[in-house]
């Protein structure tokens, strides 16, 4: 498996490989171990959802958690073209512009 490690902290890009043959394709998308093996140790994964938006440019929602409610996510594209968005709100993140004016 590929894993790409992104700007925000805790948001990973996991590209699993494709074996393909006369039949289709089979890929593992999720393998604890592997996982593990690559130094990536997520909590227990504990729901998966799937969803179709049938128009382009479809907004599903923003999500905020937070402990003790806090969840990791595996966001999966089937088919097409999703863009994702990580935000990263936590207080002294680099990432968070705070205006103290």
């Amino acid at each position: 498996m590929k894993i790409e490690a992104t700007p925000l902290p805790g948001v990973l890009v996991l590209t699993p490989p494709r074996f393909s043959d006369e039949r289709g394709f089979f890929s593992e998308s999720w393998n604890r171990r592997t996982l593990a093996a690559a130094g990536v140790h997520l909590p227990d994964f504990v729901q998966d959802n799937h969803s179709l938006s049938h128009a382009a440019g479809t907004l599903r929602g923003l999500h905020y958690q937070a402990p003790p409610h806090a969840q990791g996510k595996l966001v999966r594209c089937g088919r097409g073209r999703l863009f994702d968005v990580a935000v990263d709100a936590r207080r002294g993140s680099p990432f968070v512009y705070e205006d103290h004016a």
